[in-house]
């Protein structure tokens, strides 16, 4: 039986900081950071730490979704884990994974955890365990003296270099705009990989030094043995809160200003422009369109258009749609009919899969993916994930992805240009790795 205490601290950021670092002492361990984002009104967690594997794990098994409701009818628990952009494989027929893949992630991954670590919004702090031989006293103690100092000898660089060059990726936006005047397609998202082969990092040390730098709504730090996902995620795929969906698909990305004056100005130039407009709306109406398989008759809609929401390192357009989940329609339904992410794919949703295999040369597997959470009320928060370094230590490889939206007005040099600046900060970071 899962027992609960809450608990005092002195100082948050301190506190959040050895979460990651005792988190990151476990084999299997997920820490999800909101970064006091104060413009989402949907979120209930500043921050959720899962570590020590308690319970059932399914891992590769095919059916994830069919196996998710498995374990949470099993389990009736907290739920860890994520989900890869490629069990679309299992949703639509005909459709494959062949790519590259560096990475080697598995399907899906989810986890019952020992202990789980729930900050709310307004900051209260409680301990959830199962183990009987601890108390949330000697838990508080093993986070609190955790080590916090790092000791760097050397800056090492290590750059994440294109798969493909330029060049090539221009003419994929063109392909990509011939299927779009064969009306094969309206929008697709094409990604790219950047990557680093025969490289040692510390994992926590650069996720934290990464969601330092980006303070993004959706972190996440998700480890499996060697394998590392280092999220820095702006966007929220799907959250369950009692009956309610929400899904808020980002669509139009611009830089931060350097004054408040420029930085308003390129608020209002995103929120105005036509491209930016285009590629929302089509995911906002593929997104309904998902909704509408599972939710109650009538009750999609949406809630927010063309909204600019500011981060720290670029402003984005989102827009928010909600719907009901009927009572007797299980949570992982809702998964299942709106996966893969709307986002990073396009419209219409099975022809635009069908061409991003065909032109891009990197399997995303968890990049385009989700990660999050299951509650014992079944509620749920999943993030999409994007600005993300991928890390297979065994294999001693680091992987990057970026992508951009093509419609027939996109123009390929700032399609590409777009793929750079949301790489940017990521790069640098690792340019600057010290050990």
């Amino acid at each position: 039986m899962r027992r609960s205490q809450s608990i005092n601290i002195s100082q948050l950021d301190t506190f959040k900081q050895q979460l990651l670092r005792w988190a990151n002492t476990f084999e299997v361990a997920v820490y999800l950071d909101s970064n006091l984002y104060t413009a989402d009104k949907y979120s209930r967690y500043e921050c959720l730490v899962a570590v020590s594997i308690k319970s059932i794990v399914f891992d590769t098994k095919p059916n994830c979704f069919a196996q998710l409701k498995k374990l949470h009818q099993q389990t009736n628990d907290w739920l860890f884990g994520m989900i890869s952009y490629d069990a679309k494989n299992e949703v639509e027929p005909n459709l494959c994974s062949n790519n590259f893949d560096g990475i080697e992630m598995p399907t899906a991954y989810f986890f019952c955890p020992d202990i789980v670590i729930a900050i709310t919004k307004d900051q209260q702090i409680t301990i959830h365990w199962l183990d009987e031989q601890l108390t949330a006293q000697q838990i508080k103690q093993q986070i609190e003296t955790t080590a916090l100092n790092h000791q760097k000898n050397k800056k090492i660089p290590i750059a994440l270099n294109a798969r493909i060059d330029k060049k090539t990726y221009l003419h994929k936006v063109k392909q990509i705009q011939a299927h779009i005047k064969r009306g094969n397609v309206y929008e697709a998202n094409l990604c790219q990989e950047f990557y680093a082969q025969n490289v040692q990092i510390d994992a926590a040390i650069v996720f934290e030094t990464l969601n330092k730098q980006t303070q993004a709504p959706f972190a996440a730090f998700f480890k499996n043995k060697q394998q590392y996902i280092l999220c820095a995620s702006p966007e929220r795929y799907l959250q369950k809160s009692g009956n309610k969906l929400i899904s808020q698909p980002i669509k139009g990305t611009i830089k931060r200003g350097q004054t408040a004056d420029i930085d308003q100005q390129l608020k209002q130039q995103l929120r105005q422009n036509p491209k930016e407009q285009a590629e929302n709306v089509m995911i906002v109406d593929l997104v309904r369109n998902d909704l509408s398989r599972i939710a109650q008759q009538a009750s999609v809609q949406v809630a927010e258009l063309f909204e600019v929401y500011s981060f720290k390192t670029v402003h984005h357009l989102i827009s928010t749609i909600i719907a009901t989940l009927p009572a007797n329609v299980h949570f992982t339904n809702a998964l299942k009919a709106t996966f893969p992410i709307g986002s990073m794919t396009g419209a219409p949703k099975i022809s635009a899969l069908q061409i991003i295999e065909q032109l891009e040369e990197t399997k995303r597997g968890m990049y385009a993916g989700t990660i999050g959470y299951v509650s014992p009320q079944s509620d749920f928060d999943f993030n999409v994930v994007i600005r993300s370094l991928l890390y297979n230590q065994d294999k001693a490889y680091l992987s990057l992805q970026t992508g951009s939206a093509i419609t027939h007005y996109a123009i390929p040099e700032q399609e590409y240009n777009e793929c750079l600046l949301k790489a940017h900060i990521i790069r640098k970071i690792m340019l600057d790795y010290t050990e």
